[in-house]
């Protein structure tokens, strides 16, 4: 629970948009009533019986997690989901172009069109 907190704390202060934690789900009441009581939006998805992710952030960051993830684990996201979770997470750029990329490495590159 710590950790969420320093987790509230660095999106209060503008550090972030979007936050990731990966708890128990023992935990979930705690951390739900913590991001209430703090007034920001949340989406929580379960991993497995004991452990939840909670993304919590601005409100357009976690409506656009929770169309990306509601109906899918984190490792069946497409390349550009992923890419797009990791961008919305803050997460280094050039990293996740040099991670996509690697990902898209054996698909055909689609054709340009110069108008």
């Amino acid at each position: 629970m710590e950790v969420l907190a320093h987790h509230i704390y660095e999106y209060n202060k503008g550090l972030r948009n979007l936050v990731l934690h990966t708890m128990s789900s023992a935990n979930r009441e705690k951390a739900e009533r913590k991001l209430k009581s703090n007034h920001i939006k949340y989406y929580i998805q379960e991993v497995s019986t004991k452990k939840i992710n909670v993304f919590f952030g601005a409100d357009e960051c976690v409506e656009v997690i929770m169309r990306i993830v509601a109906d899918k684990s984190l490792n069946e996201l497409t390349p550009a989901e992923d890419f797009i979770l990791g961008t919305l997470l803050g997460y280094d750029k050039k990293q996740q172009c040099s991670r996509l990329l690697k990902k898209l490495q054996n698909e055909e590159l689609p054709k340009m069109r110069i108008a």
